[in-house]
């Protein structure tokens, strides 16, 4: 049986609830609005969906080097291919660089147009796939070019997850990480701990999932747009996006591309750093993560010679109020998060050697 979590923009509070076993049943009502509906869809990923056997559909070859304005033009095109109007809906399957650019080309394509994301690795479905950010990477600055447009529905089934790769599955665990860090309710955070990630068993990612959605959704509703308390979300990110760009764009020193969710555990590592440092937080949290990192992760990939580099990204990255500066989230404790913590290219440069230290 499928565990299936639900949540629509057309409800108020963004409300999760276990309610689907068949996904087929659910897009076949949804569909049922619209007068016609496409798909675009991550090539790698198989559409065992019998709702939409016989749809338009775009299969793309995806990762970090396509979340390019090349790939949204393709989308647009396809778009226009099928005379897509208003009155239509997208169905987005994939991973999160490919909801990110679907859903942008929704919100552009005719000044927007309804879509649904059925989001198929654990990063997207935790992160990526729901509170409404959409864009692409553009002049070697991670998601510099997006909008805020929410999808009509995210319908998220951990059946996708039985044939996700171990880096992949690790990838999204970082982010339920994240989630658990800032949440207000600590018990994630100590749930999270207790597991073995090479033998956690998939029905007990379900109503973690589930958490971590409901806690990101509550948050996005009181801020849509990121104009304060939103930024908590962003905690790991200002290091992590930097990791993450100069291992794609700049490689320097960096062997690989970073998946996103390992750039967000090293980024996380220098910001609880810079928050035992600047505010006072226990050194537990940074102790329990650079564990687990080491465990599971391994160290970064990039070394110091890089840190020029990387210091510029961050003061180029696009969540800054003002040039140059580095804006990062910090905590006080776990469950208390920080946001608008303007650190010194010095400060950045520390905490870069105490993470190539480990």
């Amino acid at each position: 049986m499928w565990n299936l979590l639900h949540n629509s923009k057309k409800s108020s509070n963004f409300a999760l609830e276990m309610v689907y076993t068949d996904i087929h049943s659910a897009l076949e009502e949804r569909m049922k609005r619209y007068e016609q509906v496409c798909v675009i869809a991550d090539e790698a990923v198989s559409l065992d969906i019998p709702a939409l056997e016989g749809m338009p559909v775009l299969r793309l070859k995806i990762n970090e080097t396509a979340k390019s304005l090349n790939t949204v033009t393709q989308i647009w095109d396809f778009l226009f291919a099928h005379e897509m109007t208003r009155k239509d809906l997208m169905v987005a399957v994939g991973g999160g660089v490919l909801t990110d650019l679907a859903g942008f080309a929704a919100a552009t394509y005719k000044r927007g147009i309804d879509y649904i994301n059925i989001p198929t690795t654990l990063l997207s479905m935790v992160d990526a796939s729901s509170g409404g950010k959409t864009g692409f990477n553009y002049q070697g600055l991670k998601n510099s070019i997006g909008a805020f447009y929410p999808p009509v529905e995210t319908l998220i089934c951990t059946k996708w997850l039985k044939t996700l790769p171990p880096q992949e599955f690790l990838s999204g665990f970082a982010e339920m990480l994240k989630t658990s860090i800032i949440d207000r309710d600590s018990w994630l955070w100590h749930v999270l701990l207790q597991y073995d990630l090479d033998t956690m068993p998939l029905d007990a990612l379900a109503p973690l999932i589930e958490e971590c959605v409901a806690v990101k959704e509550r948050i996005v509703k009181s801020d849509p747009r990121e104009t304060g308390f939103r930024k908590v979300l962003n905690f790991g990110h200002t290091f992590g996006h930097a990791l993450e760009e100069i291992s794609f764009v700049h490689r320097t020193s960096s062997p690989r591309p970073l998946l996103h969710g390992y750039a967000v555990v090293y980024g996380m590592i220098a910001e609880l750093y810079l928050s035992v440092t600047q505010l006072g937080c226990p050194r537990e949290p940074l102790q329990a993560l650079t564990q687990l990192m080491l465990h599971y992760y391994g160290r970064p990939q990039c070394k110091c010679s890089d840190r020029e580099a990387l210091i510029s990204l961050m003061q180029h990255d696009k969540k800054n109020e003002r040039a140059a500066e580095i804006n990062c989230t910090l905590i006080r404790s776990i469950g208390q998060p920080v946001i608008n913590q303007i650190i010194s290219p010095e400060d950045a440069s520390e905490a870069l050697d105490y993470l190539f230290s480990l």
